[in-house]
């Protein structure tokens, strides 16, 4: 009794990702339309991590990239769920020989070469935006970074690890994340910006 009350609990505080507003605005729901919707969503969603990945500053040995914006606009749009296959299918994608990751590179030397961590950490990360989201955060500016913080805290945390084991922890932490916090720091305005704009919009329609 007390377990189903609290699984009820749980499913009580889980609120609508953006995606799945957006597509409740957008058409009838239905079994048939959610998976293609869904399909699609993955396959646009690799797609943009793809092409953000070749947008970057060449500095070893970590590339700057916008791709850590997408990756966390796409967990906090798309849900813990299908932001993590959206993730895991671009690293399958990487892993496959495609050239989907940073400069081009493809295949298992770069997932598990001194980037390696950070490509995993896109994976932990979209999950925890999505979980985020699902508790109504990326509504609001204050939310949105909030959330933002989190997910890049993540992402450096599984990346600088990994990295470690290249350059060593101290070396990783100056090579691998201080560099960076500005660049993020311009990313987390940029979301506080994208994120309530597109929930108002998408309030709009209903």
């Amino acid at each position: 009794m007390i377990k189903n009350q609290k699984l009820s609990a749980a499913r009580a505080v889980r609120m609508p990702t953006l995606a799945e507003a957006m597509q409740d605005s957008l058409m009838t729901p239905s079994a048939a339309t959610s998976a293609v919707t869904k399909a699609a969503l993955v396959v646009f969603g690799s797609l943009l991590l793809a092409v953000s990945a070749q947008f970057k500053i060449p500095l070893y040995p970590v590339p700057v990239t916008g791709q850590t914006l997408v990756v966390l606009l796409i967990g906090m749009t798309y849900g813990p769920r299908l932001g993590g296959i959206t993730m895991a299918a671009y690293l399958f994608e990487g892993a496959l020989g495609l050239p989907v990751f940073a400069g081009a590179g493809a295949g298992a030397a770069v997932l598990m070469g001194p980037t390696g961590g950070y490509l995993f950490g896109f994976l932990l990360a979209g999950v925890a935006m999505g979980y985020l989201a699902e508790r109504g955060m990326g509504r609001t500016a204050v939310s949105t970074i909030a959330a933002m913080v989190i997910g890049n805290g993540v992402i450096y945390l599984c990346g600088a690890l990994w990295l470690a084991n290249f350059i060593g922890f101290g070396q990783a932490i100056a090579a691998g994340v201080l560099p960076f916090l500005y660049g993020d720091a311009l990313k987390l305005v940029v979301a506080a910006g994208l994120m309530p704009l597109a929930w108002r919009a998408v309030t709009s329609v209903k």
